[in-house]
């Protein structure tokens, strides 16, 4: 049996509902707060060159982008449009909504009771939320925020679409969910789950006595100083709060409506590019946990059968062009997000859209580029027969199948992934040990039994991820046990 442990990397990352198609139309750089140190002049024009030319593209109304390396700061600058309609341009603070971002927050503050004593992330979660029917599965809190629980998503049920529009209270929303059977028996698999962290939210306020938006402000925002950061609000007016909008066959268009009832833990949280800048700076820098607790939150963990993850505590370990980066992204009705931290070159790169035409991901690649110039990626020979790894491989991924064929053209092997008639082959980089790469996710084959991996394949996959459904760009966001 040969199988594939595959994080894939596509082009898009999506909201709760929506679909990424493209249309051109052109907008206008703003010029606001940029700072720059000692050489620095050069390298923040080269980022204003990049995002540009995204811009230029006409899928999105408007950026912004932080981007620090060591103590430079290289870009802190509004791009495009805050409203269309209005023509306003995007200000140096814009407040965006950050979606899964949002995960990194939730997973830090229950490190934080947890360091007051207060809880165990070993504990299982019913301990806090004893209603929960887990019909006697053990699940622990941890669980909870790898994605390993097992619990159907609610942004994957069809029901939740009607949902998010109407004011219900949260337990609504976990009535939903709970009635359904379970995707898997708990760390067996790993498939990103959004009704996980909404149950996390939960926990954090049984355990704090605290709204999760007090405990996130009180304990997070306000100590780190992210001034303009709040939990986001679909009628609050705030200050600096940019415009939203979706891609459609036409174009952009005003983002659909959905209740922050129902992202809360899992997406919910509005910043800045600066704020999620100071916010980097302070979690990587040990001002936010102490460094044992640091250390928990950046480190995968494994499924029951051993296998490592490369996602660890609402964030996700992996590469940008070669460079280590710990991250994540963002989707939401109307906007997407990219938050990363590069270890190695002690820099952060923040890139916030309010549309979902274009996503962030191949912006900060870009930014890395001009940043810490191209890296060589070295590639390692493939001895054995590239049509052994050849075939159709297919399963379920988040609440749909997915279909990834893979090729070989020649010495080159590729990778499709079956969603929406623009599918496309991208190219396979071996790194060893029958382990593929394609710009930082990872594909490797597992020869079991000593048997011809041509005979029956099985494949899963651990990913970046947002909070949404997998989208007409071809992006699978989520882990997916498949057979072919």
């Amino acid at each position: 049996m040969l199988t594939s442990r595959l994080p894939f990397a596509g082009a898009c990352r999506t909201g709760f509902l929506f679909a990424g198609l493209c249309v051109a139309a052109t907008f206008t750089p703003t010029a606001t707060a940029h700072a720059q140190r000692g050489n620095g002049a050069g390298v923040g024009k080269a980022i204003d060159s990049v995002v540009t030319s995204f811009l230029k593209e006409g899928q999105a109304a408007g950026l912004s982008v932080a981007v620090v390396r060591g103590k430079d700061t290289l870009a802190l600058k509004g791009y495009g449009k805050a409203d269309l309609e209005l023509d306003v341009p995007t200000p140096p603070r814009a407040v965006y909504e950050i979606g899964s971002v949002t995960k990194q927050f939730t997973s830090v503050a229950l490190l934080m009771l947890r360091d007051e004593g207060k809880l165990s992330l070993d504990d299982d979660f019913t301990k806090y939320l004893p209603d929960y029917p887990t019909n006697g599965r053990r699940i622990s809190v941890r669980r909870l925020l790898d994605h390993t629980s097992g619990i159907k998503g609610y942004t994957e049920m069809p029901e939740f679409g009607p949902m998010m529009v109407r004011d219900l209270p949260k337990d609504s929303l976990v009535a939903l969910f709970a009635k359904e059977p379970f995707n898997f028996e708990p760390g067996e698999r790993e498939i990103y789950n959004n009704s996980a962290y909404f149950l996390a939210g939960l926990i954090i306020e049984k355990v704090s006595g605290k709204s999760y938006a007090d405990f996130v402000k009180e304990r997070i925002f306000d100590k780190v100083g992210m001034k303009d950061s709040y939990y986001c609000s679909e009628s609050t007016i705030i200050k600096g709060k940019v415009k939203g909008y979706d891609m459609s066959p036409k174009g952009l268009v005003n983002k659909g409506f959905i209740r922050h009832t129902y992202p809360y833990a899992a997406g919910s949280l509005c910043a800045t590019a600066g704020d999620l800048l100071a916010w980097n700076r302070a979690l990587h820098g040990g001002k936010v946990l102490p460094p044992s607790s640091y250390q928990e939150l950046i480190t995968p963990s494994s499924l029951n059968d051993g296998t490592k993850l490369r996602y660890a505590l609402g964030i996700a370990l992996h590469e940008v062009r070669g460079h280590r980066v710990i991250e994540h992204g963002g989707g939401i009705n109307g906007f997407l997000s990219a938050s990363n931290y590069f270890p190695d070159e002690d820099a952060v790169i923040v890139v916030l859209s309010n549309s979902t035409g274009i996503p962030a991901d191949p912006v900060v690649a870009a930014i890395a580029d001009r940043v810490f110039g191209k890296k060589s990626l070295s590639s390692q020979p493939y001895t054995a027969a590239l049509s052994d790894l050849t075939g159709t491989y297919a399963g379920v991924g988040r609440g749909m199948q997915l279909t990834v064929k893979i090729t070989a053209e020649g010495q080159k092997l590729l990778a499709t992934v079956l969603m929406g008639p623009d599918a496309k082959p991208a190219p396979l980089r071996h790194v060893g040990n029958d382990t593929w790469d394609l710009d930082g996710q990872r594909l490797t084959f597992v020869r079991d039994g000593g048997r011809s991996p041509g005979s029956r394949s099985t494949w899963s996959t651990a990913t970046r991820s947002s909070i949404g459904s997998p989208d007409a760009a071809g992006r699978p966001l989520a882990t997916r046990s498949c057979r072919r």
